[in-house]
C-alpha cells in the first residue's frame, strides 16, 4: 500500500498538496488527517464527495510500503501514524516548503517557496499530467491562501507561474473568494480594538516590534487575520499576539513579519510551532506569557545570551556510565535515578555516546541485558557550552530530537541539561 498524508490542522495547501501527490503516486490512498481549519472544512461540507479521502484509523501501518508526506516532514506533525517511525523498511518521500523537519527520506523534495502545491504543480505542468478544472480550482486555493495571493514575502515566481497554469486550467476564481473568504465578526472587531487601544511599540535589533497579549475565552476563529489587521495598523515590521485562554490555561502565540530579516516560522519552530518566513504560530500549554514575550524577544535579537544561564537549571554531577557497563546495570540505574538516560564516557572521561530508554527498544533478546552498553547506545552525541542559554539548549533539544545534553567546558562534561531542566525556565517555575 503507497498512501499519502500531509500534517494535523490541515489547510487549503495541505489538502491541495495532498490530491496533487495522488495524481503523481497512482493507486496511493490519500489520508487527510481528522484535524482541519475551518475554511477547509467549509469546503469539504459541499465537495467532499468529488475526494475519495481515507481517515488516520482506516489505514493498517503494517501494509503500507510508501510513504508520501506532503507540506511537513516532521514525524510530530502526521496523526495516527506513530507505528510507522520505527519501520527500517519503509520508502519516504517528501514535498515539503518548509526546511526543518525530522524525516529522513530516499527522495526528498524540500525547497523554500510560497507553498508547497507549487512544486507539486510544476511536476504535474512538467508531466503533462491532465487535471480537472475543480483540481485546479483546489491547487489554486492552496496557493493563495499560503501565499495571501500572491502577496506574502516569501511568494516566488514559481508561485505565479504555477497559478498562471492552474488559470489555464480553468480554476475558478469565484469559488476561491467565497472558500478564502475571511471571516470577521464582532469578536474579531473587539479584540481588534482592544488590542489597538493597549499597543505599544518598541525596538529590537533595529527593527519596530510590537507584542500584543490578550485574555480570550474559548476558540475563536481567525486570530492570525486579526493579527495581520494589527500590524498593519500600528505599522510596525514585526507583530506578535499572545492570547491567553485562562479556562485551558494555554496560549496561541501567532507571529507576521513584514521584513525578510525576521523569519516567523523559525521563530515559532523555536517554541514547538511551525510556519513561514511571513507568518506563525505556536500553541502552549500553562506557559507565562511574560515568559513568552521574553523569549520572543531574545530571539528577536539574536542574543544567545540570558539572565537564566545553562548553570543555574542543568544538573549535576552527572552520573555516567562506561562503555563496558552492562546493559542489564543501566537498566538498574536508570530505574533507581529515576532519569531516561546517561552519557557513556571512555577511560578517560570523553563523552563518547548517550544510552537512553529509547535505545532499549533496540533490546530484543535476554541475552543482550548481559551486552556491554557501547552496542546499543546512541553515538552521535550532542552537546551544548557552558556558556550558552537555556534557549539554545531548548533549539538543540528540538532539532536533534534529544531528551539530555550534555554540558561542556574546555572539552570537559560538568553537567547535563534535560527536557525537564528546560522546562523549569520556559514554564517560569524557577525559584526567585
Amino acid at each position: 500500500m503507497i498512501i499519502v498524508t500531509t500534517h494535523k490542522g490541515s489547510d487549503f495547501d495541505a489538502m491541495a498538496s495532498l490530491v496533487a501527490a495522488t495524481l503523481l503516486y497512482p493507486g496511493a490512498k490519500p489520508v487527510l488527517p481528522t484535524s482541519i481549519n475551518g475554511n477547509l472544512k467549509t469546503f469539504l461540507s459541499i465537495h467532499k464527495d468529488l475526494f475519495d479521502f481515507y481517515s488516520p484509523s482506516d489505514i493498517t501501518p503494517d501494509h503500507v510500503k510508501k510513504l508520501v508526506v506532503v507540506d511537513t516532514h516532521s514525524w510530530d506533525r502526521l496523526e495516527g501514524l506513530e507505528k510507522l517511525r520505527e519501520r527500517k523498511d519503509l520508502e519516504i518521500v517528501i514535498w515539503d516548503h518548509h526546511t526543518e523537519g525530522d524525516m529522513e527520506a530516499a527522495e526528498k523534495h524540500v525547497a523554500e517557496m510560497g507553498a508547497t502545491v507549487t512544486m507539486l504543480v510544476h511536476e504535474i505542468k512538467n508531466r503533462r499530467t491532465l487535471i480537472t478544472p475543480i483540481q485546479a480550482t483546489l491547487f489554486l486555493m492552496g496557493l493563495y491562501e499560503d501565499t495571501g495571493n500572491l502577496t506574502f514575502p516569501s511568494t516566488l515566481a514559481e508561485d505565479a507561474y504555477a497559478a498562471g497554469f492552474l488559470l489555464d486550467r480553468r480554476a475558478d476564481l469565484n469559488i476561491l473568494s467565497t472558500f478564502l473568504r475571511q471571516a470577521y465578526g464582532k469578536k474579531q472587531k473587539d479584540i481588534l480594538f482592544e488590542m489597538i487601544q493597549k499597543a505599544e511599540r518598541s525596538e529590537v535589533a533595529g527593527f519596530s516590534i510590537s507584542v500584543s497579549r490578550m485574555d480570550i475565552e474559548g476558540r475563536i476563529q481567525n486570530l492570525a487575520m486579526v493579527l495581520q489587521m494589527y500590524r498593519e495598523i500600528v505599522n510596525v515590521d514585526v507583530a506578535f499576539g499572545i492570547f491567553k485562554d485562562v479556562e485551558r490555561n494555554k496560549c496561541m502565540v501567532i507571529g507576521r513579519s513584514n521584513v525578510d530579516e525576521v523569519n516567523i516560522g523559525v521563530l515559532m519552530r523555536s517554541l514547538g510551532g511551525g510556519g513561514h518566513p511571513g507568518a506563525g504560530s505556536a500553541l502552549l500549554h500553562g506557559v507565562n506569557p511574560d515568559t513568552i514575550e521574553e523569549m520572543l524577544t531574545e530571539l528577536i535579537s539574536g542574543n544567545q545570551y540570558s539572565s537564566i544561564r545553562l548553570s543555574d537549571i542543568m544538573s549535576y554531577p552527572v552520573v555516567t556510565v562506561t562503555e563496558d557497563t552492562k546493559i542489564e546495570e543501566v537498566a538498574m540505574i536508570l530505574r533507581d535515578m529515576g532519569c531516561t538516560g546517561v552519557p557513556v564516557v571512555d577511560k578517560d572521561e570523553n563523552v563518547v555516546g548517550v544510552i537512553s530508554r529509547r535505545d532499549f527498544k533496540k533490546v530484543r533478546k535476554t541475552n543482550h541485558m548481559q551486552a556491554p552498553v557501547k552496542a546499543f547506545m546512541s553515538r552521535k552525541v550532542v552537546t551544548i557550552d557552558h556558556d550558552k542559554s537555556a534557549v539554545e539548549a531548548a533549539k538543540l533539544m528540538i532539532k536533534h530530537d534529544v531528551g539530555r545534553l550534555p554540558v561542556m567546558k574546555d572539552g570537559r562534561l560538568i553537567g547535563i541539561i534535560t527536557r525537564s531542566d528546560a522546562m523549569m525556565y520556559f514554564y517560569d517555575l524557577l525559584p526567585d
